[in-house]
């Protein structure tokens, strides 16, 4: 099989190998610095290596599902623990009050299933579950709807990859463009909300 394109994101997957992809899935969903991981693409392009042998399946699965329960839950007890404190942080390089603002708009129109639904939205996903625990959600509902989300995006994007790169042929030569097609598909919930709130200004 020809050799993998010199992609920053093949190199970032290979480098870090299985516990670093499990670290940064974790802080993107955890940790509000972690924001500006990409999520969706890594998952994917995770799974399009595992599919060429180079990483391990049974074992990739499992850490990305673990990972995302896990940063989610850790996020609640954060936002339980801050309050909102969070809402009075000043802006920096890691931190911006706007991704609350939109997050907050965002858990208001979904309630509980936001847990769920924000796991396939770019910096919403990292946030929403700090916002759960901000609003003392019940932890009991939080957790069903975090598992459900793990489950679906942390095992179910790793899988799309993992059988898109088993059943077309050398799909490592479209590697960028599928990427670059996760990242503008990811975001157009956002372009939609943005779009929404100008209107009904």
């Amino acid at each position: 099989m020809p050799p993998l394109p010199h992609f920053d994101l093949v190199q970032l997957i290979q480098a870090f190998g299985l516990v670093g992809l499990f670290g940064i899935v974790f802080a993107e969903t955890g940790l509000f610095f972690g924001f500006f991981f990409p999520g969706d693409s890594l998952l994917f392009t995770a799974g399009l290596l595992a599919s060429q042998g180079l990483l391990n399946i049974w074992l990739l699965v499992p850490l990305m599902i673990v990972g995302a329960i896990l940063g989610d839950s850790f996020g609640y007890w954060f936002g339980a623990k801050v309050g909102p404190k969070i809402f009075n942080k000043e802006d920096s390089f890691f931190f911006h009050k706007k991704h609350i603002e939109r997050t907050q708009k965002f858990y208001l129109k979904y309630g509980a299933k936001a847990v769920f639904l924000a796991r396939f939205v770019p910096v919403v996903r990292t946030f929403t579950p700090i916002l759960a625990g901000v609003g003392s959600m019940p932890y009991g509902v939080f957790v069903r709807y975090n598992i459900m989300g793990g489950l679906v995006w942390g095992g179910g994007v790793t899988l799309l990859g993992y059988f898109l790169g088993k059943s077309v042929p050398n799909i490592e030569h479209y590697l960028l463009p599928i990427i670059l097609a996760i990242i503008v598909i990811s975001f157009l919930p956002i372009v939609y909300e943005v779009m929404n709130n100008k209107q009904g200004e």
